[in-house]
């Protein structure tokens, strides 16, 4: 199990609502995401609804979150998926894709910061500006 890995912001994490490559559903501001590398959801069994058989999860594709800072605390969702449809490329807000992108304004993150995701549990999660 990987306990932790680190990403470096890009505008589409930041803006995921507004900046998009797609128009799959209108415009939403505020969204954001922290992305999950391949290799990250693959060795942690980070599934996403489909590894999932459609139920939650946790510590497969719900998780309980922290933020470092103290500004964050709620439930994750695994989301998207990985070249392999069962694996999640993505942790948002439980129901709420504005959770993360309030966190990213609260922190004052932007483009180029770095994130880190650590495992204090296999069903909890603290995340970090670097």
């Amino acid at each position: 199990m990987i306990t932790s890995y680190e990403i470096t912001l890009k505008r589409t994490y930041l803006e995921w609502g507004s900046y998009r490559y797609t128009n799959s559903r209108g415009v939403v501001y505020g969204e954001g995401y922290i992305p999950i590398p391949a290799n990250v959801a693959y060795s942690n069994n980070i599934f996403n609804q489909n590894g999932t058989d459609g139920k939650d999860v946790f510590g497969e594709n719900l998780f309980y979150c922290s933020s470092a800072d103290g500004l964050y605390q709620g439930v994750i969702r695994a989301q998207g998926n990985q070249d392999n449809p069962r694996y999640a490329k993505q942790f948002s807000g439980d129901k709420d894709l504005k959770a993360i992108g309030n966190w990213f304004y609260q922190a004052e993150a932007s483009v180029g910061d770095k994130i880190r995701v650590t495992w204090t549990s296999p069903t909890e999660i603290v995340i970090e500006k670097l």
